[in-house]
């Protein structure tokens, strides 16, 4: 029996390392989950793999959703009170976000600036906001030089968010050949839902209809497994594929 219980701390510390090796993790994770299958294991679910998965994001997402149902301008309101009231980074870096939620992009994109020449201009969630603005706002040279200038600093940190962004970006900036090849990284690297949306999205709006009809095929064989919960979750991004398809049959038609 005892052989058993070391058979699958082994077969657990494996797993966690396909992960380190696809997820773009740095490489001592491995020295740490086969030095210390059993407690490396644990660590790496806490600090890395759970925080990375779309089961955590589903949580956050459900608990935005919630919120905003609820109070819809409640964390904006709260956000520009503080910052009228005490001026600080922190603040207007709180500002910024409940901004960009609420989709006020430009502004949202106004106050990121000024927290890009501030004492936290490395921060990583803070060039994330920054560049989402840049993005909502068709800004797309910006976002596509913040986004690449986060992997650079970290390429662990939101690697599925920050390649989907960066795919859109450069779409957006008229460069469709690396847009492309970010998306075929997502798809190949993380194999979500939002990647395949999001792959799928270009493709039909840059006229890869055979790779369009592929995708979608495979997102509708996903999604028809769904229950309302996993829809209301991801309905945002289903109702841009559905524009993004509906408008290329019009163009067609």
């Amino acid at each position: 029996m005892p052989f058993v219980g070391l058979g699958l701390h082994i077969l657990v510390a494996i797993f966690f390392a396909i992960h380190v090796v696809r997820s773009g993790q740095q490489m001592y994770w491995l020295i740490i989950l086969f030095s210390f299958p059993l407690l490396g294991s644990i660590v790496y679910f806490f600090a890395i793999y759970l925080p990375d998965s779309r089961l955590d994001r589903g949580a956050r997402k459900a608990v935005t959703i919630a919120a905003k149902a609820l109070d819809p301008g409640r964390e904006l309101r709260e956000a520009r009170a503080a910052f009228d009231y005490t001026p600080t980074a922190q603040h207007q870096m709180r500002l910024a976000a409940a901004l960009l939620n609420a989709g006020q992009a430009e502004e949202a994109a106004t106050n990121y600036e000024a927290c890009l020449k501030g004492p936290f201009a490395s921060d990583l969630d803070m060039r994330w906001g920054a560049a989402q603005a840049w993005l909502a706002c068709g800004r797309h040279a910006q976002a596509v030089s913040q986004l690449q200038a986060i992997r650079a600093q970290d390429p662990a940190f939101r690697a599925e968010a920050i390649t989907l962004a960066l795919g859109r970006a450069l779409a957006g900036a008229g460069q469709a050949a690396q847009a492309r090849a970010e998306f075929e990284s997502a798809v190949q690297r993380f194999g979500s839902f939002e990647a395949r949306a999001e792959y799928a999205i270009w493709a039909v709006t840059h006229g890869e209809r055979a790779l369009a009809a592929q995708l979608d095929a495979e997102i509708q064989q996903a999604t028809a497994r769904w229950n309302r919960h996993t829809r209301e979750l991801n309905r945002a991004v289903l109702q841009r594929l559905r524009a993004a398809f509906a408008a290329a049959g019009r163009d067609a038609a």
